[in-house]
């Protein structure tokens, strides 16, 4: 397996997680994680424009190889859901726009590969990832943690995609997507 890098993303709204990790030949190690505040803005198309424009940036620094990012989980509000969709269509729609390929992952899928509990807390996926990374510290917030856990649960999956979606660009998106396209 030749060296890769792999972008994980958390979207979200108030705060985006991501994390970068390198893989060479079995061996991964972490390159960075950190989280795009979102709090301070009130305006929602301004916290997207931030999202994309992040994104951009994270992908032309790192050069990432494939995208992994966690897709929203099915909650009770409506409007919180689309909100997260959004922030993910938008983070998705920056790795297409640099042709980097993305693949999701649900949260019980990111934490069954970190963990080996698909219903762990957000503490015990940070903790197996200081353990896996050897990381020194753990941020305050845990969506950087989130990020990374995307990018590390995508490197444990990545010899077996059954259960997460991949698109290489407009296309494959669009071929894969079919009942989401309006004509």
């Amino acid at each position: 397996m030749a060296e890769k890098i792999i972008l994980g993303i958390d979207p979200g709204t108030t705060i985006m997680g991501f994390g970068v990790i390198k893989i060479d030949g079995k061996k991964m190690s972490f390159i960075q994680m950190n989280e795009l505040d979102l709090k301070k803005y009130k305006d929602h198309y301004t916290k997207l424009k931030l999202i994309f424009e992040r994104t951009i940036e994270l992908i032309d620094s790192h050069h990432p190889d494939e995208i992994a990012i966690e897709a929203p989980f099915f909650g009770k509000n409506v409007q919180s859901m689309l909100k997260l969709g959004r922030a993910q269509g938008v983070a998705m729609a920056a790795g297409l726009s640099r042709e980097v390929t993305i693949t999701e992952y649900s949260p019980k899928k990111i934490k069954m590969a970190i963990t080996g509990n698909g219903n762990a807390s957000k503490e015990q996926v940070a903790r197996m990832l200081q353990s896996t990374l050897k990381l020194k510290s753990l941020p305050k917030n845990l969506d950087a943690t989130d990020g990374l856990a995307a990018a590390v649960c995508h490197f444990y999956n990545s010899s077996k995609t059954i259960g997460s979606k991949s698109y290489t660009g407009w296309e494959a998106f669009i071929s894969q997507n079919k009942k989401r396209v309006k004509k």
